[in-house]
């Protein structure tokens, strides 16, 4: 059983956000760059399971689209487990863009999950993994927080309104994984960063694919107004700020 793991190339969350070219674009001068969170989770999971001497999961691969500047990206993934990588050479910020080209390298090849995040922590889309499934014409479940294989059978977990729903799905599927799927990230260690090294990292071309979004202008919120203190038994005042200022109430 092989596992595709789709990652993505995102700014440190601690990263101070600033802008360039009157607001149009974001500066990434001194950004420090990392696996997406739950692109992190979902690796972290399937290298497990790869680990695992019960599971058929036998081989780990991670893609990207994206510069060369991801690269360092890849390698880390690498390190923590994954057996090669493939990165698409392409730029864009547009998720159908993405989307296609994750496709394109999926639909030419022989894997059982495609496993990605339900979102990244720079744009918060949430689209990519269903475009992917429906570009591919598999089926893909959403909000998964568990997945294990059971006699050649894939199981998962996932949340729903009011508790938790397991089902099976049949292969090949992309799965869509968010908190939950892995208690941490795994931290890669030494040896699997020397091991990184070796490890084949495969670029391919970018297919052909229309962009449906682009962003013209960035702002960043309104600075949050100073707090306010007010006296434990003036409940008049504390009702009149929540509704006529806050306009919570």
């Amino acid at each position: 059983m092989k596992i595709l793991v789709c990652i993505s190339n995102v700014p440190d969350t601690t990263t101070r956000v600033r802008f360039s070219n009157d607001a149009t674009r974001i500066d990434l001068e001194g950004v420090q760059w990392i696996i997406n969170p739950w692109d992190e989770l979902a690796l972290t999971r399937a290298v497990e399971m790869k680990e695992d001497a019960s599971s058929p999961v036998s081989h780990v691969t991670v893609l990207t689209a994206g510069s060369a500047a991801a690269e360092p990206t890849l390698r880390k993934a690498l390190a923590i487990g994954a057996d090669d990588a493939i990165r698409v050479d392409c730029v864009s910020d547009d998720a159908y863009f993405i989307a296609a080209q994750i496709a394109s390298v999926a639909g030419n090849r022989d894997d059982d999950m495609i496993l990605c995040g339900i979102e990244s922590s720079d744009y918060n889309g949430s689209s990519v993994g269903g475009m992917v499934s429906e570009m591919l014409q598999i089926p893909s479940v959403s909000a998964i927080s568990s997945i294990r294989t059971e006699d050649g059978k894939v199981l998962i977990t996932r949340d729903i309104d009011g508790g938790k729903e397991e089902l099976s799905v049949p292969l090949p599927f992309v799965g869509i994984v968010q908190k939950g799927i892995a208690r941490e990230p795994r931290i890669a260690a030494m040896r699997g960063i020397m091991m990184a090294r070796k490890k084949p990292l495969q670029v391919v071309p970018a297919t052909e694919a229309e962009p449906l979004t682009a962003y013209r202008e960035f702002r960043l919120p309104d600075p949050k107004p100073p707090c306010k203190m007010i006296a434990a038994d003036n409940v008049r005042e504390l009702v009149n700020l929540l509704q006529n200022e806050a306009k919570v109430l």
